[in-house]
């Protein structure tokens, strides 16, 4: 008897550890997510399921996750980092005066029947309203550029407001990837 009760014990804290181990795991390091909408397309899709890792620095290209200013999650491409200057011309991004490739969008503006994929924009023109991104602030917009709800709108995005990076999609299974930046 005294054995048995010695063993349930062992799997009960077995089972406290494993569940506590789960939610340190979640809460500080990884922690699923789920794309709403289409302002990420054709990068990602509405209802991929991914990965969100909570550590690290920010890079310019990465995607993030962040709390938006509505209360829901947001899902983003990194464009400005503090202290970067930021303009689109012609559809062509320029950070810092210099010319960026965006290889991403390259599917997406190939299939443009006319336009621009980017407006035309200066950092000082959006919510922003400087010349540079603000200290431990984020400029972010959707690779769907027409229709993306992201820096331009709603401002540069706090570093506090960042839950993390991804570039995992784990569901749906067939369309299981990672992205590059």
């Amino acid at each position: 008897m005294v054995k048995k009760k010695k063993q349930t014990y062992e799997w009960i804290l077995s089972l406290l550890g494993a569940l506590l181990l789960a939610v340190i795991i979640r809460s500080f390091f990884f922690s699923p997510i789920v794309v709403d909408g289409e302002s990420m397309n054709p990068t990602l899709q509405d209802k991929d399921r991914m990965i969100v890792t909570k550590i690290g620095e920010y890079e310019r290209f990465d995607i993030i996750v962040f709390h938006a200013p509505d209360g829901r999650d947001y899902i983003k491409r990194v464009i400005g980092l503090p202290g970067d200057r930021i303009e689109y011309k012609d559809d062509v991004l320029y950070v810092n005066g210099k010319t960026y490739d965006e290889p991403y969008l390259k599917e997406y503006k190939e299939r443009l029947s006319e336009g621009t994929l980017t407006d035309s924009f200066t950092l000082k023109e959006t919510p922003v309203g400087s010349e540079t991104v603000p200290k431990d602030h984020l400029f972010v917009l959707g690779d769907n550029r027409r229709d993306s709800e992201d820096s331009r709108e709603i401002g540069a995005i706090p570093f506090k407001k960042v839950i993390g990076t991804t570039n995992i999609v784990y569901f749906p299974i067939d369309e299981m990837k990672i992205i590059k930046k």
